[in-house]
């Protein structure tokens, strides 16, 4: 444990507790709330901004001893934690601590239900929405897959299956549900299926979500909408504005399309093709928003665009809390169903392939990295505001040449020294051959000579 690391400051997984002397009744709520979050570091002998002071060496061997007791005391804390309390000293003081992990039970203290918000142990008993989402958290099952016996083909939209297989055929001609009846294909989709612990048999919520007919959907999920809103001036009022309630297959049509009508196009040149890097940005972030989010809520998404900003939120079955990137993110399934059902229409790729897209495309777009917030809300942030002009021309393919010209173009004028580190050169001359390339063709321009020489795009 790096104590001064966790004496930055109280966050969700961080947790300060005076008790110098004697335990106090908040410890084992917070102990309750981390068990049923994320989990946590608490710390005892730290006041709450941080100053240590101390525990008292003889109050040790019994703050140990109540812990432990209390723990496991079924009026106190249920179901039981095993966890122990360990010593260390910062500043000569002496500090009690312990991790608590995250679990897979819903506990209780005092016969209430803690939950982390923020810095805070807060009790959700009596709110229902909390206390299912909260459950929901730790269930092991996906709400997609909540079977509803009395939807019937009629309560399906089947126009929509011809869509499906034009737009999965285009990615595979052979594609295995090019010949399939509806009814087989919603099976081989895993939008029919038989709960083998129950016997129960039926359509999904996935099937309802994604063929259902409009009032099938509200009759279904009665909270289900996306609200998407442009704000081109005033704050506190929008300029356009669209309520999405139906199948996911149009909603991510309508909701491509606002984002297409309200953002600048920008045009790259991908593998040598002129490629739309803000339709890739604009799949990303519907795709996110319908296909990751959590249905158990009532939360209503919503996409945002100003002059700045692409904003989306949405509820989520969060595994983790913070600000996401592609090298500590770890891709998990929300709705595995409807994902897999995305990746066939070609509007999704890969697991986690959306937060690397995201990433590299909106750098490209804007010279700005997006911010992913983790949380009960999903938040999704892109800036729009680019340093380039519109319909802006690079080559963008994999090619070394083409790596080496975006990052220039990212990061201005750089030396030979920052481009071999960048893309791991083993020599000097490596480097060399390749500017020496883009030199010649014009694409970068030397500036400065000597050990001061730097590369731009322009001259």
């Amino acid at each position: 444990m790096e104590v001064k690391q966790l004496l930055s400051g109280e966050n969700f997984t961080v947790e300060y507790k005076k008790c110098s002397t004697a335990l106090s009744n908040s410890v084992f709520e917070t102990v309750c709330s981390f068990s049923n979050r994320y989990g946590g570091f608490i710390l005892l002998g730290v006041d709450d901004d941080g100053t240590v002071l101390g525990v008292q060496k003889e109050a040790v061997s019994k703050i140990k001893k109540d812990f432990i007791n209390t723990l496991n005391n079924p009026t106190k804390i249920r179901p039981s934690l095993f966890l122990n309390l360990e010593e260390t000293e910062y500043d000569g003081k002496l500090i009690l601590w312990t991790y608590v992990p995250v679990s897979s039970e819903v506990h209780y203290c005092d016969n209430k239900i803690y939950d982390r918000n923020g810095d805070a142990d807060q009790d959700i008993t009596k709110s229902t929405d909390l206390v299912a989402n909260l459950f929901t958290r730790k269930s092991h099952t996906f709400y997609e897959r909540q079977i509803f016996p009395y939807v019937t083909p009629e309560h399906l939209r089947l126009d929509l299956v011809p869509i499906v297989k034009k737009l999965v055929l285009l990615k595979n001609e052979q594609h295995p549900w090019k010949d399939m009846e509806p009814q087989e294909l919603f099976k081989s989709a895993g939008l029919y299926e038989e709960n083998l612990l129950t016997g129960q048999k039926g359509f999904n919520l996935a099937a309802v979500l994604l063929f259902g007919k409009d009032t099938t959907i509200q009759a279904c999920l009665p909270a289900y909408r996306t609200d998407a809103v442009f704000q081109d001036i005033n704050p506190d009022r929008y300029d356009d504005r669209i309520v999405v309630e139906t199948n996911l297959i149009e909603a991510y049509d309508q909701l491509v399309q606002f984002v297409q009508k309200h953002t600048n196009d920008r045009f790259f040149l991908l593998d040598n093709v002129s490629t739309s890097i803000r339709d890739i940005i604009a799949r990303e972030v519907v795709t996110n928003t319908l296909v990751h989010r959590e249905y158990a809520s009532a939360f209503p998404a919503k996409l945002i665009i100003t002059k700045e900003t692409l904003y989306a939120e949405n509820w989520n079955r969060a595994t983790t809390f913070g600000r996401l990137t592609p090298e500590n993110f770890t891709p998990y399934p929300k709705n595995p169903l409807i994902a897999k059902f995305f990746m066939q229409l070609g509007r999704a790729d890969t697991l986690g392939s959306g937060v690397r897209n995201l990433y590299k495309f909106t750098k490209i777009y804007s010279g700005s990295v997006p911010v992913l917030e983790e949380g009960d809300v999903f938040k999704t942030t892109i800036p729009l505001v680019s340093h380039g002009s519109e319909n802006e021309t690079i080559d963008i393919s994999d090619t070394t040449e083409s790596k080496i010209l975006l990052f220039i173009k990212n990061n201005g004028a750089v030396s030979a020294v920052q481009i071999q580190r960048e893309f791991g050169f083993k020599s000097r001359t490596s480097v060399q051959r390749h500017l020496t390339k883009l030199l010649s063709e014009s694409k970068i321009h030397k500036l400065g000579a000597g050990k001061n020489t730097l590369y731009s795009l322009e001259p």
